[in-house]
């Protein structure tokens, strides 16, 4: 049974401006296993970005409550090179609530635009 759907989009270059311009907030948005490969060196901005559009998307198919850490929530690379999500704390509480059992996550960039879809399954 699908629990919730969601989808978001970011702009790359916009994302990229905002994590130039402030500070600390990759670290505020995202753990080190996303924002590093497994060789160590960083991830590119329209990955992150995608990543971000994921964790917007995750909200969404919550029902976007108020309280959801960024960091809750992992976009993952699966060993098989898909897209995973981990959950954790506030993600996690939310998604007990609502019987979420699994989780389906797309990811995409082109033309300067990251898109994430996610679908929460009970």
């Amino acid at each position: 049974m699908i629990v919730g759907v969601g989808i978001d989009v970011a702009e790359i270059d916009r994302f990229d401006a905002a994590l130039q311009r402030t500070p600390g907030m990759a670290q505020r948005l995202f753990l080190e296993r996303e924002l590093y490969l497994p060789s160590g060196e960083r991830r590119g901005i329209a990955s992150l970005a995608a990543r971000f559009a994921a964790k917007e998307a995750l909200a969404k198919a919550l029902g976007a409550p108020p309280g959801l850490l960024w960091t809750d929530a992992e976009v993952l690379t699966g060993p098989n090179g898909r897209p995973t999500l981990e959950v954790s704390g506030t993600v996690a509480a939310r998604a007990e609530e609502l019987g979420v059992r699994s989780w389906h996550v797309s990811l995409s960039h082109d033309a300067g635009v990251a898109s994430a879809v996610v679908v929460a399954e009970g």
